[in-house]
């Protein structure tokens, strides 16, 4: 199994944030990776700075015969189409992909690939509750806990909330 996360704060070239991730998830396809599943939407709070402007987030199920970094490029590649500038950590941004699980597979991205899994999934509820959508079953590679565990874990929940209903 495959996941990634979509996150955006700011309007891009496809429009407010929740059509940014829309418009990734079309240039994904486009590009031959297959959605297989998509989370609802979720609103979060931003972080570090709760003064910015609060994020659309949201994970997809994906099928690809990518490798982890010719998949991870593939995601910086359509950041960049959709208007990604990667000014300063944890800026607002327009679009952010990242690769969470690649079926699996520990790594710790010191090689040049990605780290996996994604080194704060496990802290990050804008990740984990939308990630129980579309994979209720994952359990987390290197801790062997289940989705419903780390959620069960996370210190708090507040300020996330879902926009739209549960794609079908």
């Amino acid at each position: 199994m495959i996941l990634i996360a979509l996150g955006s704060n700011l309007a891009g070239p496809a429009g407010p944030p929740a059509a940014q991730l829309d418009a990734a998830l079309a240039a994904l396809a486009a590009r031959g990776v297959v959605v297989e599943r998509r989370s609802r939407w979720w609103r979060s709070v931003a972080w570090p700075d709760p003064a910015d402007p609060p994020f659309v987030n949201g994970v997809a199920r994906i099928r690809t015969g990518l490798a982890p970094a010719s998949l991870l490029a593939e995601l910086h590649a359509v950041e960049a189409l959709l208007g990604r500038r990667r000014e300063r950590t944890n800026a607002p941004r327009s679009i952010d992909l990242d690769l969470l699980d690649h079926d699996g597979l520990v790594a710790t991205g010191s090689e040049g690939g990605p780290a996996l899994p994604h080194p704060r999934l496990a802290a990050r509820g804008f990740v984990l509750l939308p990630l129980h959508e579309v994979a209720p079953e994952w359990r987390h590679p290197v801790s062997g806990m289940g989705i419903a565990a780390l959620i069960a874990a996370l210190p708090s929940q507040d300020g996330l909330e879902p926009l739209d209903r549960q794609p079908e």
